[in-house]
């Protein structure tokens, strides 16, 4: 009988620890669909890199994803914000980021990486496509794959993010991009466990928009080949300020251009930050999720932390604490109006969208590359897809042990906000929004609350009824 309400209560207390995992993501035709449920995912999202360009230190093992501490700060923000899924763009594949992962997928929050980055020979050069698309450069990128490959919340990869900005750099890059998606992707086949989605983060340049949209989404020969886009990502700032409209954006044509896709489009990045000095009132997000563009899987604000380009939602302050801006509470003001129903409803219709036949009549506009042989991969690629990369650095799921935030997090009122802690799903959900108002709830004034007191009271992680079967179970060998 001792034996066996010990091992009760060392099953309920290892319970405390446990990092659920998110269901994996498949895609089908134009939706991203819960491999489980088979619900729709709908991408309610927030670009993620605190620090900028300057936050990428691979010199010292750093990237948006090394800090625990950070991630723990940040994951409780995002969770109370009513994000399921963020974007990071610039990671260092021999860091370890096994405690950012597992704390974000705790949450039930997804990760879009870019397997890109600013330094010098880590992305392609749309002057030199040809001369940067080389083995040491797609080493690189499978290094990217290795280190998250095996995190349940790794929802996708961007295999590149604006290369094509105008008409000139639509010429000689397009395939290129292709031929970096399907390396990723045969990568993917040979080393990873499960499929992992590859696409393109495209500028919102009208001009060569819809040219790129049918040139990546196609199949050559009319053949599933893995050159194409599993998705576009579109980084789109055309609703700027409170009196922009449905037309006046431009959505109405996003929605036409889109409508019967065969891959899911969503907005990379969005959330114009003009006029100046103003916060964002984030009204385009109604119509993001309304019914009038269920053709698209939703969208990633840009961005989290307050940069130079100044569109924060939070400050970071010098000494980790946070102050919320009004343009968090917007926001999740908006998130808080959204039909979770019509969101996660998948369209048969939309599921079954088959891709055209790659041709050059998809293609409008002379100067975009119309194309479509793909360059073979550079020599020594094939062994590294056929044999793996040396020493790759592989990420795991590890014990979510603490929950409490340790720095003080304040709401736009100045305030400090009190129990700040992320709230562990069980179940294996993804987050979602849930009604709640945080600037809203900072009250306090006092010194940031510490862990030991903090944690009581918002662990989120385990329910009721597994929380009384353990004060029973510790009741039941303390009387032994």
């Amino acid at each position: 009988m001792l034996s066996l309400l010990r091992t009760l209560v060392v099953f309920f207390v290892s319970l405390v620890s446990i990092a659920y995992a998110v269901h994996t993501v498949e895609i089908q035709g134009q939706d991203f669909v819960d491999s489980k449920t088979n619900k729709r995912l709908m991408i309610i999202g927030v670009d993620y890199q605190p620090g900028g360009q300057a936050g990428y230190k691979p010199q010292t093992g750093q990237d948006p994803l090394t800090n625990g501490t950070v991630c723990l700060r940040d994951a409780a923000l995002l969770q109370r914000l009513g994000v399921n899924t963020i974007r990071v763009y610039n990671i260092d594949p021999a860091a370890n980021h096994d405690e950012c992962a597992s704390i974000f997928n705790a949450v039930g929050i997804y990760m879009i990486l870019d397997v890109n980055s600013p330094l010098a020979g880590e992305s392609l050069d749309r002057s030199d496509p040809s001369g940067s698309y080389n083995v040491n450069y797609l080493t690189r990128t499978f290094g990217i794959v290795e280190a998250f490959k095996n995190y349940p919340n790794t929802l996708a990869f961007f295999a590149a993010n604006e290369v094509m900005n105008d008409i000139p750099s639509s010429k000689d890059n397009p395939p290129y991009i292709r031929a970096i998606q399907r390396d990723l992707k045969n990568y993917i086949a040979a080393q990873a466990s499960r499929t992992i989605p590859v696409g393109y983060s495209a500028a919102d340049v009208r001009p060569i928009l819809n040219d790129t949209y049918n040139y990546f989404q196609c199949n050559i020969d009319g053949k599933t080949d893995l050159s194409r886009s599993d998705f576009i990502g579109l980084n789109s700032y055309s609703w700027c300020g409170a009196a922009a409209t449905f037309q006046t954006a431009g959505y109405n044509d996003l929605v036409s251009m889109f409508q019967n896709s065969s891959l899911p489009v969503f907005f990379s990045e969005y959330g114009c930050n003009k006029p100046l000095g103003t916060p964002r009132v984030f009204n385009e997000v109604a119509a993001l999720y309304g019914t009038q563009m269920t053709a698209l899987s939703g969208g990633l604000v840009y961005e989290y932390s307050q940069e130079e380009a100044d569109y924060g939602l939070v400050n970071i302050n010098d000494n980790t604490t946070v102050t919320l801006k009004k343009d968090y509470d917007n926001l999740q003001s908006q998130y808080n109006k959204l039909d979770l129903t019509l969101l996660q409803s998948a369209n048969a219709t939309a599921t079954n969208a088959k891709a055209p036949e790659c041709s050059s009549g998809l293609i409008s506009d002379s100067g975009f590359s119309q194309s479509f042989k793909i360059p073979s991969p550079p020599d020594g690629v094939d062994d590294l897809i056929k044999n793996g990369i040396k020493n790759p650095n592989n990420g795991k799921l590890v014990d979510v042990k603490e929950t409490a935030v340790p720095m003080a997090i304040y709401g736009s009122n100045g305030n400090e906000i009190s129990g700040l802690a992320i709230k562990i799903l069980g179940n294996d959900d993804s987050n979602l929004p849930g009604g709640e108002t945080t600037s809203a709830n900072a009250t306090s004034t006092g010194a940031a609350p510490s862990a030991s007191t903090t944690k009581k009271g918002a662990a989120g992680k385990l329910s009721a009824a597994t929380g009384g079967l353990l004060a029973v179970a510790l009741t039941c060998l303390l009387m032994l």
